[in-house]
């Protein structure tokens, strides 16, 4: 008499499996896949002509630029604070280590409007540190620091919150033996730290740097919105959808569809590389380690 298998008796009948998976491919195409086709065809209505004239305006030009360069500035600040947060929070225990994860969080729980009005009240001109700005012509409010720094607060928690699971999974055994062994501080953390969480440092800055270029609220509110200088390209995309151009709206739109496309194939590239990665290292450890 042979035993059922554990799959096919707690397998759902076909109707139900091809029902679910025709739903959630349903899901996925009105949610997902119909309003990015959208975005290109209203970009493309009026022909490449003029979706190449609404790409090539100076503002949208400059949008694009000021995106990209505050992703550039802002992906340094994001590798430093979540690579040190989380070496901190995994193989350390110190006082304080609840509330600096909960500050690590804080972003996640407090609207991107309110930080960028908290911003205000510090560095704007009636602000705490405003006064004293304006007095030796430093300008942040208004101005590129001002959205670096509002970013920067808005993404930190991305990589941080990747690396910090990693690094308790993985424990300090192999840190303690390169030191053991004579390897320096910086020896042990680009020989023995930095290949552990490749991966997942990689995946995290894919995410934050997703985040960055598509920030809206924060930068929103300390950007001014100076045509030419201040706006990104979420900013430039309100500002033309408002005064009914649709053509250029839906034009600097594509760009960051197209932004988010390749996020995409590169987090799916990441995922893929470490689940690869994962098998042969199961495959690699002797049987009594793998159970």
């Amino acid at each position: 008499m042979t035993k059922p298998t554990v799959g096919r008796a707690n397998a759902e009948p076909r109707w139900v499996r091809m029902l679910l998976l025709s739903l959630g491919l349903g899901f996925l195409f009105l949610f997902l896949a119909l309003p990015l086709l959208a975005v290109f065809v209203e970009a493309l209505a009026a022909g490449w002509a003029a979706y190449a004239d609404a790409l090539n305006d100076p503002e949208a030009r400059s949008a694009i630029g000021l995106t990209l360069c505050i992703a550039l500035f802002v992906l340094p600040g994001n590798l430093l604070f979540g690579i040190a947060s989380a070496w901190a929070i995994a193989k350390f225990d110190f006082r304080g280590k609840s509330l600096l994860i909960t500050l690590i969080d804080l972003p996640f729980a407090v609207s991107p409007v309110v930080v960028g009005l908290v911003f205000l009240l510090i560095f704007g001109a009636q602000g705490l540190f405003g006064p004293w700005l304006a007095a030796h012509d430093i300008k942040v409010v208004f101005a590129l620091p001002g959205m670096i720094v509002v970013t920067m607060f808005i993404t930190c928690p991305f990589v941080a919150r990747e690396l910090i699971p990693l690094m308790q999974a993985q424990g300090k055994e192999e840190e303690e033996a390169a030191l053991s062994l004579g390897s320096t501080g910086w020896q042990m953390f680009f020989r023995v730290t930095v290949p552990n969480i490749k991966w997942g440092l990689l995946y995290g800055v894919i995410l934050a740097n997703a985040r960055a270029m598509g920030e809206f609220g924060a930068v929103s509110v300390v950007s001014g919105h100076i045509r030419g200088e201040t706006n990104t390209l979420p900013l430039h995309v309100e500002i033309l959808y408002n005064e009914y151009n649709a053509v250029g709206a839906f034009a600097a739109a594509s760009v960051l569809a197209l932004l988010a496309l390749l996020t995409l194939l590169a987090k799916a590239i990441v995922e893929w590389r470490m689940r690869r990665e994962t098998r042969m290292l199961a495959v690699a450890l002797p049987p009594e380690r793998q159970r």
